[in-house]
């Protein structure tokens, strides 16, 4: 086991706290939670690939981030009135 893996494995400690105030918050500290744990799973994906030496483990990191702030934007785009 590498200082890599080991990084990941604390930062998955992180998203503990996320899933708690998703689960009890109201919608708006949800909402945060949530991108806090997109952030999280980028960062602990992003120290995998480079734990387990696979640079084609790159990608889905790369492509969660892009996809996590615009599925942000789009659901605040159209579900916040009803919901915010």
């Amino acid at each position: 086991m590498n200082v890599w893996l080991v990084a990941a494995t604390v930062l998955l400690v992180g998203l503990l706290p996320c899933a708690w105030v998703l689960t009890r918050g109201r919608l708006t500290e949800a909402l945060v939670a949530l991108e806090l744990a997109g952030t999280l799973v980028t960062v602990v994906l992003l120290l995998l690939s480079e734990g387990f030496h696979r640079s084609s483990y790159f990608t889905l990191p790369l492509v969660l981030a892009a996809l996590q702030f615009v599925g942000t934007l789009v659901f605040v785009r159209f579900l916040g009135n009803r919901f915010l």
